[in-house]
């Protein structure tokens, strides 16, 4: 790319940061917490992004647990055992455990909990998940009764887990929301409407007091916690901050606390002006390009392919994100557990002009270019400063080999509702975050059948083979590299184009204590605390 385009990219994108205010801080005992986005729900079984994981971490705790370095620590269960074979899980609940009306919590609630989650009829977009349970795929698609689910609970204390083969993650799987519990008896009285202020039970060291949308997220201390006394912050206020230079304002005035995303071509003057406030940590995560693979053109990978060829994902990582992201030729990000050094994209070390040759070559090849027919691209993203200069600048890109980009942009709640629910797109904005530091946890997004998390509908029976043949392998070095010939062919037929892999970047304030940045992006409000 011509170093006069990426300097007009980076003026077009740069953002002049507002003076201070002079707004009064809010009393210690109120966390004012950035958050991502506003929550499309609070139910754990229907949740799918950051932003509720955030709020859900707070509001329920699962049989285990993060703490705030990111480790896994125990949470309703305080021991478990494993058999011999690696199949079956005996977890032993606390005795003290309570639900924030103060019922006991018990082993059926678990035992409710994944029953519902993978009931056809609850539509949980993160069911997939959970396919490591006896039965659980069977139950999912409608084929067994709930009833058969390894999941039963002999006593009040002990709840009994069997695998259909062994899961290298699956303790850590248990930390997700997709494991939280529900609390039964609100759940038969209001439905779906348990959810709301004054329905919501929850077993956490939080419970829902108030939601304004738009607006926060209000939770108070849940006195009926096990571990209530060690919970130093009352009270925590979610507030949603997709627009990240207003939120960095908000936070230099002492609206807000802390940040849990920061405008990538702003860090070096954020950390001229904040210093050790601004807080960069390791991360696992992706983002990428969804293309609709059964929507022509898009269904051509060589189409596909051209549009990857031309990305300057170095001039991405380290011009417009300031260096809070590395360049992505792969899915999985380096550093996964029970993983090998990914495969990579083709082309990575080529100069820029042949892999634009390559790209026009490959267009022409599908109908398009010069003397041929014009191809204009709708890409669609949800707002923030971040998202909307990456789309700027790859539109620039691909405007480099005779492409036109139209920018459709919205809310979060909206863009992803839109992508899950089947709506109409060419490419869009997607990322993950692991869930648990397994390749698995990336590669599962793109099996056939998971149409809420791979909304291009992108399917090949090989790669649904690989994947089945990676579930039953009980070889960690053999399933990996198994998991590896997966990657490999979606890096051929690339129904999803990595651009970036993420790091954490946060703004904390210095009157917030106990945060300490990890890969697994945990931070649960009992563990921090404010000072005046």
């Amino acid at each position: 790319m011509r170093p006069d385009r990426r300097a007009c990219l980076l003026g077009g994108a740069a953002i002049l940061l507002a003076g201070r205010s002079t707004a009064r801080a809010a009393p210690a005992s109120v966390y004012r917490r950035g958050n991502d986005a506003d929550p499309e729900t609070l139910d754990p079984h229907k949740s799918s992004t950051v932003a509720e994981a955030h709020i859900l971490r707070d509001l329920y705790e699962g049989l285990l647990t993060y703490d705030n370095h990111g480790a896994i620590i125990p949470g309703a269960a305080t021991h478990w055992t494993v058999s011999d074979d690696a199949l079956t899980y005996t977890f032993h609940l606390r005795g003290d455990g309570r639900w924030s009306n103060g019922d006991p919590v018990v082993a059926s609630d678990f035992v409710f909990g994944l029953r519902r989650i993978l009931h056809p009829a609850t539509a949980a977009k993160y069911a997939e998940v959970l396919y490591p349970l006896k039965n659980a795929r069977g139950v999912n698609q409608g084929e067994a009764p709930p009833e058969t689910l390894g999941v039963v609970s002999p006593d009040e204390r002990v709840l009994v887990v069997t695998l259909e083969q062994p899961t290298p993650y699956f303790l850590e799987l248990l930390t997700h929301q997709t494991s939280l519990p529900v609390h039964p008896a609100s759940v038969a009285r209001f439905g779906d409407a348990f959810t709301r202020p004054g329905n919501l039970v929850s077993n956490g060291a939080y419970a829902l007091v108030d939601m304004v949308p738009n607006d926060r997220i209000t939770l108070k201390r849940n006195p009926h916690f096990h571990a209530a006394a060690g919970v130093a912050i009352e009270t925590v206020a979610f507030l949603p901050t997709p627009d990240l230079s207003s939120a960095v304002r908000r936070y230099a005035g002492g609206e807000i606390d802390s940040l849990a995303d920061l405008p990538g071509d702003q860090m070096a003057s954020l950390k001229a002006r904040f210093g050790r406030q601004v807080v960069l940590g390791p991360s696992l995560g992706l983002y990428s390009l969804a293309v609709n693979t059964k929507k022509p053109p898009f269904d051509d990978v060589r189409l596909r392919r051209a549009l990857s060829l031309v990305i300057d994902r170095e001039f991405l990582a380290e011009r417009l994100w300031g260096e809070t992201m590395s360049p992505a030729y792969s899915l999985c990000p380096p550093g996964l557990d029970n993983y090998r050094t990914p495969p990579e994209l083709a082309g990575r070390n080529a100069l820029p002009i042949d892999r634009e040759d390559e790209a026009r070559s490959l267009l022409a090849e599908a109908g398009y270019g010069p003397g041929r027919k014009p191809l204009t691209i709708e890409y669609r993203f949800n707002t923030t400063d971040n998202n909307r200069n990456t789309a700027v600048a790859i539109a620039d890109m691909w405007r480099g080999i005779g492409i036109e980009t139209r920018l459709v942009y919205t809310d979060a709640k909206t863009h992803f509702a839109h992508l899950r629910d089947g709506g109409d797109f060419d490419v869009a904005r997607m990322s993950w975050f692991a869930d648990y530091s397994d390749p698995q946890n990336f590669l599962f997004l793109l099996e056939t059948g998971n149409d809420g998390l791979n909304p291009g509908r992108y399917s090949n029976p090989a790669y649904d083979g690989s994947m089945r043949a990676a579930a039953s392998e009980r070889d960690v070095a053999k399933r990996a590299d198994i998991l590896f010939r997966a990657e490999t062919i979606v890096l051929d037929d690339l129904p999803w184009i990595p651009v970036l892999h993420t790091r954490s970047k946060a703004l904390i304030s210095p009157r917030l204590t106990g945060y300490h940045p990890n890969l697994r992006n945990a931070s649960p409000t009992r563990f921090l605390r404010l000072d005046a």
